[in-house]
């Protein structure tokens, strides 16, 4: 039946099979029903406690169980807990071979006993709430009568909790307490109501027949005979007088039945005993209740007692027999109490009930039941008790003296106990008139131990021996006996307990001028004691060491007595002191219990203070040498001594690394440790010792015997942990690895600084890294295994938290070093069993369920086991996260079940079991995420363990984003566990306590939402449509989705959409989009600490030293070291001398905490900005993915705008609101840039689908006012950013210009037939929307009024250099639009203009660097074109025109020298503009050159337009009359013979001609025969893009795709778009194509007009009105002085007649004949008069005349 589940769940337990797996999982499915039960019996309503449940739940419990009951559970529990044995069940399968490995064994032997536990809880736990019935009752006491005890003669834990039921069936104390439900409780007592009960109990209990254990018998009978008393006293108990008359009689067969002694050992002897508190509760009423009900028979016992004293006393003078009549009741019952109270788990302090507060005892530090109530009679049960405290130390006989002292420690367990227990010591000795014993104080009293212990010390002292003798060893104990011994550890270790909770007895008893306590205990360490008693006087002393003012000169004098001795005597040959002993003592003896409290001693000193100068004047001054001691003389040789106990073994391992712990924890590595500084000794210079942390550091730093011993020690504890077996000193051995594990994580830690400050010193320590050592070879195992060791420890993290804790703190330290995860994952895969059981060790860690998040440091131990826990899970992640960042391969990798000897991408994951896939870290991470996705609330490990949730959530993000990973892990994460749609969709992730978000979800949302973005991206990449619909729709619809039906709940939603469609009705309110929703969830306030406010210290040092200890953490925040800040803060106020320094000090130190307290906030503030920063660029990285890289036909276009208009308004509305942080406004501004660019394109993208739009109804799916809104809130954005925030701003300027783009006029192709529509239909239609649009824009952007303006035009000029860039552009685009010209007036008066127009001169030094070869960043040329693209602006209209001469723009422009560096293949073109335009405008032309490639044609077109143009405005501005206008061209006719030639002749032949400074008349007719052939050719293209066009949807694939790709930029581009969308390229390229022909068609057609008009006036001239010379005398231009009848040519002196001839010649009649045909086909589409036909004609008549 279980083999089914067990192979399911065999991939949880890795090594096992299915069958062994079905052995655990039929046992735990036992355990869990038998939790079940305990847990409903538990919530049932009763008298002992309560779970807070509701009142229906608990009837409800209630009622079922009181079923179970009647059907005979009590008996079927008491049956099974007989018939379930581990030696049992362990034969059986035995037998099947239903048994594993040790570890398998142990868990089934655990569950198994569980099990049994759990039953007899269940019925513990009935008893506890409700009475049993009779005969349930005495079938417990059958069963009971059979219980035999366990080898140690104590009760195992299920007996016990089975007499716990029977006692707390027969308890009545419940009736004194006086609850509410008092009444109710009593009438469902059986004891009180069925006299039946009462009867058969009582006979049964009564009847002589002896239980199997005696002690047993005699417990329940107290109990019952305290219970009848108790009844005796109630009104309805007068019915039961013939039982309740027996209660003497049963206590007395109790006490024969040694009672007290089966009750300490039996039951205080059972380990569970003190873990249950309500135990402890019930035998606590059970004690007390025997000494205030029963006070005769306590009076009884100690008059016995003073009886057999008198005979003891006798026996031992007459040297006879001891009497064997004697009885030890009262010192079982005295002892009892000592142990019971001792052990305090809960913090109960129980034993406060013993004390009875008198006025002359209250104390204002006391906190208790009875503070403040000295006015009040205390209870009568606490009267009697305190009572009996006291006289039983009255005339106390010796035989007790010892039990009473223990009693008294016990009961002094506890803050106020001990106080209490202090004072009656004190008023014990004091002497009053009162006292009993007239002037002699009481044997138990401070007084007499004191004076006692001075005796000891007196008498021992003068038996010192001489250190020098041959054999050191004890004489004969002449002055202590054993006795005495035993009473002496007694006080000591009653004085001890006071102490250790009391600092008031500490500081009381140590300042007695007297008793002087601690050099009394000194002095008897000295002395010749027992080794036993010197342990007890340390530990005292450790105890008085917990104040750090008695350990400051505890120091001194542990080293002027010389208890370790520290300084050797001249010519003493021999050392003496605790080391001798060590050696020769105690290692004879196989006992060390003086180096354990020595141990213990320096533990508690070290703690408390390490005086720098311990031992100056007689030795080099320093704690190191008992730091030698403890390493070489107790650490060292501990393994090779002999133990008589072998867990005294790990007990002295235990206590002296503690010692080393402490002192490597409290180090932190300073400059001075590495310099040699030497000290004065009698009178010579030695060397100082470093501090005892330097000295552990450098032995851990090499490879040293201490070293080598705790990794051996490592290795032997795991090997032990291995086995699963109990051994002796098991816990200290724990302990022991523990410290040995935190030694190495301390030096791992501060080896960094260590070996900088080492480096800085130039000292000759030589060290190594920890983490390079920890590779070498064990001696023991012959492998490099140390770091395997340590990892192996996670596999014990169920029983070994804190191990496991510190191993994966020390391996996440060591994954910091890429060189070592290499070798790392070689060790750890080396052996497929230990690799197998790593994993598991990992995997389990992370599995761990107990696991708890928590900040608050209590004391509850379950608590802190399970924040244990939780760390180490956070180790485990940053472990991960950090080797992801690493080469491959890595620990991660291996650890989350990738490919480590092949390559990663080949990586095929899989559920674990299937195909033989062991259960990785990877499944554990995301079982834990997983867990609660399918309920409403979502993952719950979001909302328990938030930081937890965002590690898990980071990892996942690192191997979705990691190349190497991504296409497993995807894959994996897509196909079977749909984890992303399972998580988004429970976004935000938002905890219940909080009503803001904290960074913890924060940051689980970043991580989640760049993962979802990196899923559609790559979705969409590789065409999974469904995929990628699923997502999109989820996280941008704002229709209501199914909510999950798993949990019980219908979709009402569904069936609500469902019906409304079937009517037609759209009644489904509409949700919030998804991402909406989480944007509102990032909260853009944030709360600033305040300043701070100091008295003492300077504000400006302070933030200095704050600033001295940020630190970046491992999050890459900066944050203050806290621990480092106090550190210097303490420092600074303890170096501060002088008195009044010392009186400010508790001031100084509030002020400290308060410089502290406000970092902390600062910290928190840092963190909580620095989570919304990354939640916000996830956010934008999420949505600009969506709208980028997904399919553009998954969101319709009318969708994909209104999605994008609500984003912006709502990223506006929280970036605007008064109180939004300023870090998170640049994130936000890059984000509506894409916003803005992507709503600009989807409008224009559906305009060109939808042509001839209505001017009324607004722009595309979104309505002009919402456009408007998003004007209004960018320009109001923009204006808050005031004077910083430039760079932000570039973000805006270019949404400005994205949205200012919507209103602009799509292009719409020039078919040449626009213009035939006549003027009056152009100035009478409609407005367009474009138009309406544009005005409306302008109007909101002029309310912004000068405020708008300052901040664009102060951008424009100054900053930035692409705010600059944008802020022009800005400028550029309104001018454009501005009809009124506001902004052009403003930027004119204001002087921006002229600063835009004096900065040329500046970059003119920065565009000439551009020209050098290897030029730097092209910056200055974008920055110069944008603001040439302005002023072209600006001249575009009169009045900028004006204003740009005024501000001497031609001025600036000509004194660039940026020109002259134009190069040599173009200065052709330039030469011949300068002989046309002469030097002063020859710079100015340059310029129209320098930007345009002229080797195309012999000027590219606009530049041909421009100065054709100049050339016809210069001959039009010299005279309207041909006869007066200056010649710009010599009359040659040699025409060029082509391109290429013709600039070759014409550079070659025209400087040595007469006319050198003129160009020829050949180069116009040259640019008018190419103009006419580009003209053909351009309109030739012109047509077949027309063509194409129109026939759009017949071309070929192929051709479109042509077209796409002048638009789509990358390899492979093309292919992945829709052909939706390739059509719209295309359309959109065939626009470009056609408008740049047709733009290029009226160029070439008005250079042609613009020659022949040249040409013409130059002809008429030459022909009509100039005389031409005689052709020689044209070799000397210039001298002949006359010039041609009023020509004012460019130096054109004379003409000579060939030159007239050859003009004639050129004009020929092909050329005529095609300048009519341009005219014919364009004239018929333009409705503009040409003068082509009049030019040509004008011309032909000139030339015919002039021949004739």
């Amino acid at each position: 039946m279980c083999l089914s589940p067990g192979e399911h769940q065999q991939p949880h337990f890795p090594g096992l099979t299915r069958g062994l797996v079905a052995v655990l999982l039929y046992w735990d499915g036992k355990l869990c029903v038998a939790n079940s039960l305990r847990t409903l019996i538990q919530s049932r309503h009763g008298k002992t406690f309560t779970l807070d449940l509701s009142g229906e739940l608990v009837a409800l419990t209630t009622r079922f169980t009181d079923e179970l009951m009647s059907q005979g559970l009590t008996k079927r529990i008491l049956t099974l807990v007989s018939e379930i044995s581990v030696t049992r069940e362990f034969e059986r399968l035995q037998k099947e071979r239903g048994l594993g490995n040790e570890k398998h064994r142990k868990e089934v032997s655990d569950l198994i006993k569980e099990c049994r536990q759990a039953l007899a809880d269940s019925l513990f736990s009935w008893t506890c709430q409700s009475p049993l019935t009779k005969d349930d009752t005495l079938a417990v006491i059958g069963h009971l009568e059979t219980v035999t005890a366990q080898a140690d003669g104590s009760l195992d834990s299920v007996n016990l909790a089975l007499v716990m039921a029977l006692l707390y069936c027969l308890d009545v104390s419940f009736v004194e307490q006086g609850t509410e439900d008092r009444e109710d409780l009593l009438q469902a007592l059986p004891l009180l109501t069925e006299r039946q009960y009462v009867a058969a109990v009582h006979n049964r209990l009564m009847d002589g027949q002896p239980w199997k254990l005696p002690g047993l018998q005699a417990v329940c009978r107290l109990a019952w005979a305290l219970s009848l008393r108790v009844l005796s006293q109630l009104p309805q108990g007068s019915a039961l007088v013939e039982f309740t008359e027996a209660d003497e009689a049963l206590a007395d067969q109790a006490l024969l039945g040694d009672v007290f002694l089966f009750m300490k050992e039996g039951m205080l002897g059972c380990e569970s005993f003190a873990q249950e508190e309500f135990y402890v509760r019930r035998l606590h009423s059970l004690i007390t209740d025997f000494l205030a009900l029963m006070p005769m028979k306590v009076k009884q016992l100690r008059n016995r007692a003073d009886e057999d004293a008198r005979l003891v006393h006798m026996s031992l003078q007459m040297d006879s027999e001891l009497p064997s009549s004697v009885r030890k009741d009262l010192e079982h019952l005295m002892i009892l109490i000592g142990e019971f109270y001792s052990k305090d788990t809960f913090g109960l302090e129980l034993g406060l009930e013993f004390w009875c507060p008198t006025e002359s005892l209250q104390h204002t530090s006391l906190q208790g039941s009875y503070l403040g109530m000295a006015l009040q009679r205390p209870p009568h049960k606490q009267v009697v008790l305190s009572k009996f405290v006291r006289q039983m130390g009255d005339l106390l006989p010796s035989t007790l003296y010892i039990s009473y002292l223990r009693m008294l420690k016990g009961l002094a367990n506890g803050p106020q106990c001990a106080h209490y227990c202090f004072s009656l010591l004190k008023t014990n000795g004091a002497t009053h008139s009162d006292n009993i014993q007239g002037v002699s104080g009481s044997p138990v009293s401070w007084e007499h131990f004191f004076h006692s212990l001075m005796l000891y010390h007196e008498n021992l002292r003068r038996d010192l021996p001489n250190p020098d003798a041959a054999h050191y060893r004890h004489p004969p104990l002449r002055g202590i006996t054993q006795r005495e011994l035993e009473g002496l550890t007694s006080f000591l270790q009653l004085l001890t307990t006071i102490i250790t909770w009391s600092e008031n007895a500490r500081l009381a008893l140590c300042e007695h001028p007297q008793w002087t306590p601690v050099v009394v205990m000194l002095g008897l360490l000295q002395c010749s004691v027992p080794p036993v008693l010197k342990a007890e006087v340390l530990h005292c002393l450790a105890a008085f060491g917990k104040s750090p003012e008695i350990a400051a000169s505890l120091w001194q004098s542990l080293e002027y007595t010389q208890i370790l001795q520290t300084v050797r005597a001249p010519g003493q040959r021999q050392a003496a002191g605790i080391e001798v002993e060590l050696n020769e003592i105690e290692s004879s003896c196989e006992e060390y219990p003086l180096t354990r409290g020595f141990c213990h001693l320096i533990s508690t000193l070290v703690e408390s203070s390490l005086p720098v100068n311990l031992g100056a004047g007689l030795r080099v001054p320093g704690f190191q040498p008992y730091l030698n001691f403890l390493r070489d003389s107790v650490f060292l040789p501990f393994p090779t001594r002999a133990y008589r106990r072998p867990a005294e073994k790990w007990e002295v391992a235990d206590s002296v690394l503690e010692v080393f712990h402490k002192l490597l924890r409290d180090y932190e590595p300073q400059p001075p440790d590495f310099v040699q500084e030497m000290v004065e000794l009698q009178g010579e210079q030695v060397h100082a010792d470093k501090p005892p942390g330097h000295s552990i550091m450098f032995h851990l730093l090499n490879d040293s015997p201490m070293l080598a011993l705790c990794l051996s020690l490592l290795e032997e504890g795991v090997r032990q942990l291995d086995t699963y077996a109990p051994f002796p000193g098991k816990k200290h051995l724990e302990s022991a690895v523990l410290h040995c594990l935190c030694l190495l994580d301390l030096t791992l830690q501060k080896e960094g600084v260590f070996m900088d400050l080492l480096r800085e010193s130039q000292a000759s320590l030589l060290v190594s890294p920890l983490e390079q050592l920890l590779q070498g070879v064990s001696p023991q195992t012959r492998r490099a295994d140390h770091i395997v060791n340590i990892a192996r420890y996670l596999y014990h993290s169920s029983s070994n938290p804190e191990a496991a804790f510190q191993s994966a703190k020390i391996l996440r330290r060591i994954a910091n070093y890429p060189n070592i995860q290499i070798r790392l994952v070689g060790d750890f895969t080396h052996d497929q069993a230990v690799s197998d059981k790593l994993m598991a060790g990992f995997v389990e860690c992370l599995d761990n369920e107990e696991a708890e998040e928590g900040t608050e440091k209590g004391d509850d131990p379950q608590k802190k086991v399970a924040r244990i826990r939780h760390e180490t899970q956070i180790h485990i992640l940053n472990l991960l996260i950090t080797s992801l960042e690493l080469k491959t391969p890595n620990l991660a990798l291996y650890l989350l079940g990738y490919e480590v000897k092949k390559p990663v991408s080949s990586t095929n994951l899989q559920d674990p079991g299937v195909l033989g896939c062991l259960r990785s870290c990877l499944h554990a991470i995301l079982s834990l995420l997983q867990r609660g996705t399918e309920r409403r609330s979502g993952p719950v490990l979001t909302q328990q363990a938030p930081h937890l949730a965002e590690l898990c959530y980071q990892v996942i993000y690192q191997l979705c984003a990691c190349p190497n990973t991504s296409g497993p892990t995807m894959r994996y994460l897509r196909t079977s566990q749909d984890f992303l749609y399972s998580h988004l969709q429970h976004l935000p992730f938002i905890l219940p306590s909080e009503h803001r978000i904290p960074i913890a979800a924060l940051s689980q949302m970043s991580w989640l939402m760049k993962t979802a973005a990196i899923e559609l991206r790559v979705t969409s990449l590789n065409r999974q449509r469904s995929h990628t619909q699923r997502l999109v729709s989820l996280l941008l619809d704002d229709q209501p989705h199914t909510q999950h039906t798993a949990d019980g709940e219908s979709g009402i939603e569904e069936e609500t959409r469902s019906v409304s469609g079937f009517l037609h009705f759209d009644t489904v309110s509409k949700v919030r989009r998804k991402l909406l929703s989480v944007l509102d969830a990032i909260d853009f306030s944030q709360d600033m600490p305040e300043l701070l406010q100091l008295d003492f210290f300077e504000r400006t040092q302070i933030e200095q030293v704050i600033s001295n200890c940020e630190h970046v953490n491992e999050q890459g925040h900066t944050v203050c070291n806290i621990k480092l800040l106090h550190r210097v803060l303490v420092a600074e106020v303890n170096a501060l001398q002088g008195m009044a320094a010392i009186g400010q000090r508790p001031l100084l130190m509030e002020e400290v905490n308060s410089i502290l307290q406000q970092v902390v906030e600062r910290n928190r503030v840092r963190r909580s900005l620095s989570a919304k920063r990354h939640a916000l660029q996830s956010w934008r990285s999420l949505v600009e993915t969506l709208l980028t890289a997904c399919p553009a036909d998954l969101i319709p276009a009318d969708d994909r705008q209104l999605i994008i208009r609500d984003l912006l308004l709502d990223l506006h509305d929280k970036v605007l609101s008064e109180d939004a942080a300023g870090e998170l406004m640049p994130i936000v501004a890059g984000a509506v840039f894409t916003l803005t660019a992507h709503l600009s394109q989807s409008v224009l993208s559906e305009q060109q689908q939808c042509v001839g739009l209505e001017a009324s109804s607004g722009f595309a799916s979104i309505a002009n006012s919402a456009l408007h809104l998003i004007l209004r809130k960018l320009l109001d954005f923009i204006l808050c950013t005031g004077g910083g925030y430039q760079r932000l701003r570039a973000h805006l300027y270019g949404s400005l210009l994205y949205y200012l783009q919507i209103a602009q006029k799509p292009e719409e192709p020039d078919t040449l037939q626009t213009a035939g529509k006549a003027m009056w239909e152009r100035l009478t239609a409609p407005e367009d929307g474009f138009s309406k649009l544009q005005k409306e824009n302008l109007a909101i952007i002029e309310n912004y009024g000068k405020a708008l303006m300052e901040v664009v035009c102060r951008d424009a000029c100054d900053g930035h250099e692409i705010s600059r860039m944008l802020a022009l552009a800005v400028l550029d685009r309104i001018l454009t639009i501005d009809r009124q010209n506001q902004w052009l007036v403003y930027i004119c008066n204001s002087g921006y203009l002229r600063s835009v127009v004096e900065s040329l001169r500046q970059d003119d030094t920065t565009l000439q660097n551009i020209l050098t070869p290897q030029p730097p960043l092209l910056k200055p040329l974008y920055l110069y074109e944008s603001k040439m693209a302005l002023l072209t602006r600006v001249a575009k209209t009169g009045q900028g025109a004006v204003e740009l001469l005024r501000c001497g723009v031609v001025a600036q422009l000509i004194e660039c020298q940026v020109f002259d560096m134009v190069p040599d293949r173009d200065r052709l073109c330039l030469s011949l503009l300068g002989r046309v335009a002469g030097s002063e405008r020859e710079r100015l032309l340059k310029q129209f050159c320098i930007v345009s490639d002229l080797s195309g044609a012999v000027l590219c077109p606009q530049v041909c337009a421009n100065i054709m143009e100049y050339c016809q405005t210069l001959l039009l501005q010299s005279s309207a009359q041909a006869q007066f206008s200056i010649c710009l061209f010599s009359p040659s006719g040699s025409e060029p013979a082509g391109r290429d030639a013709g600039r070759t002749d014409l550079s070659s032949t025209l400087p040595s001609m007469t006319y050198s400074r003129a160009p020829s008349l050949a180069l116009i007719l040259y640019l008018l025969k190419n103009s006419a052939a580009e003209f053909f050719r351009f309109h030739q293209s012109h047509r077949q893009s027309l063509g194409k066009l129109q026939s759009l949807d017949q071309l070929p694939p192929e051709e479109l795709k042509e077209l796409c790709q002048g638009l789509v930029s990358g390899q492979g581009g093309v292919e992945k778009i829709s052909s939706v969308q390739r059509s719209l390229l295309a359309k959109r390229r065939l626009v470009q194509l056609i408008n740049n022909r047709a733009k290029l068609l009226a160029l070439s057609f008005y250079i042609i007009e613009t020659c022949l008009f040249v040409l013409w006036r130059h002809l008429e001239y030459y022909l009509l009105h100039c005389t031409p010379a005689d052709p020689k005398d044209s070799l000397l231009p210039g001298l002949r002085g006359l010039q041609a009848s009023g020509g004012r040519g460019l130096g054109l002196s004379r003409v000579s007649q060939q030159d007239l001839d050859l003009v004639r010649n050129c004009f020929g009649e092909a050329l005529q004949r095609k300048l009519l045909e341009v005219e014919s086909l364009y004239s018929q589409v333009r409705s503009r008069y040409t003068f082509i036909q009049a030019l040509v004609r004008r011309i032909r008549g000139l030339l015919r005349q002039t021949k004739s």
